[in-house]
């Protein structure tokens, strides 16, 4: 319902968010060269991440390698944290390249790391299209930026 009623940019999101300095308001968790790790703040179940490019693109293509490889390195970091954090049985990682194809803000890419449990559909989502998410998203944020910090201090990152 806040999505529903609040007003709605007419910008990038994402390009508007990571030109701010408020990372926790705005549930960045990780700033890389060129991507950073920001939370779904309207999430498919708890701790639902997505890894965007800094700049402005609705492809991979053209990306150079460097690119790429922080793409993925960051949505394996993304896994790393939920790892620590949530301990969950699996993950759905992918890209929703283009409006048909389900992508919510189709002119700045990015990759949806989403952490799943056994069982984690349940009757809310099949009869009602409703989700039921258990924790606070900020609470979610600070656990998962204690992971990080972890990830850090382990030498990981």
């Amino acid at each position: 319902m806040e999505y529903i009623r609040s007003d709605k940019t007419a910008g990038c999101i994402f390009c508007e968010k990571i030109d701010e300095d408020r990372d926790a308001e705005n549930l960045i968790l990780f700033r890389g060269r060129d991507h950073f790790i920001i939370m779904n703040a309207y999430p498919y179940n708890n701790g639902h991440m997505m890894v965007v490019p800094r700049r402005h693109t609705s492809t991979l293509v053209g990306w150079r390698a460097e690119e790429r490889a922080e793409f993925f390195e960051l949505a394996d970091l993304a896994v790393e944290i939920l790892r620590k954090t949530m301990n969950p049985d699996g993950f759905n990682i992918g890209i929703n390249m283009g409006e048909c194809a389900g992508a919510g803000i189709a002119d700045h890419i990015h990759l949806h790391v989403v952490p799943r449990w056994s069982g984690d559909c349940n009757f809310m989502p099949v009869f009602a299209d409703t989700r039921v998410i258990p924790e606070h998203i900020q609470a979610t944020y600070q656990n998962l930026r204690a992971a990080l910090e972890e990830i850090r201090a382990e030498g990981i990152l």
